[in-house]
């Protein structure tokens, strides 16, 4: 029988694997096309403009720290979803905290395909449409996983931070419990987790990798 703590600990297990899950699939959605426009207007269609704007949003968003940018989402996050506390609000500043973050995984991945590459698909007539999603994802996709794995584990300690505002999760316990009611053994319980977490996640994605490039 599960006493009340442990009961507390695992849903707020469910609630960190949930907002770091969806945050990542919409990371990924909004971050690979975005990487994948600066990339083409960078090498495939010469368009400095674009590049520059595009490349001075994903920098500026990636330099400012996320418990700020969190803080500043608010009234965003309110008009979304009707509220800025919880798992579902926690979600959208998760999302859009990573995606600048994925968008530039996705343009050094492809920056570390060979030239010829690119020269011979060209050579035999492919579009740049046919050259994104026939050639360059195919020779990028160990790199994809790397960048997903990144994400995901930025994703933990943003979560955590989520905690500091209402957000749910392993951060939220940590504050209400570690900290505001100086709970040590509730510290080292959620900080334990996040650690085996984050081990979890990059075992997973190296395994993947290597089942790729097998």
């Amino acid at each position: 029988m599960l006493n009340a703590y442990t009961i507390e600990i695992l849903q707020a297990c469910g609630e960190t694997i949930y907002m770091i899950s969806l945050a990542t699939l919409g990371a990924v959605l909004l971050g690979w096309p975005l990487g994948v426009i600066v990339y083409v207007h960078e090498r495939l269609h010469s368009s400095p403009h674009i590049v520059s704007v595009l490349n001075f949003i994903i920098n500026m968003t990636r330099s400012i720290p996320f418990i700020i940018f969190m803080v500043t989402l608010l009234p965003f996050t309110r008009w979304i979803i009707g509220t800025a506390i919880g798992i579902h609000a926690a979600i959208i500043p998760l999302t859009l905290g990573a995606t600048p973050l994925f968008a530039r995984l996705v343009i050094q991945a492809f920056e570390q395909i060979p030239s010829g590459v690119v020269e011979y698909g060209f050579s035999i007539g492919a579009t740049p449409k046919q050259m994104i999603f026939y050639m360059l994802r195919q020779e990028t996709r160990p790199l994809m996983v790397d960048a997903v794995t990144m994400t995901m584990i930025t994703l933990v300690s943003y979560s955590a931070l989520a905690g500091a505002i209402g957000g749910g999760g392993l951060g939220d316990l940590a504050i209400r419990y570690g900290y505001q009611r100086f709970d040590t053994f509730t510290m080292l319980v959620t900080t334990t987790i996040l650690v085996v977490m984050v081990q979890a996640i990059q075992w997973l994605g190296n395994f993947i990798r290597q089942r790729i490039q097998h």
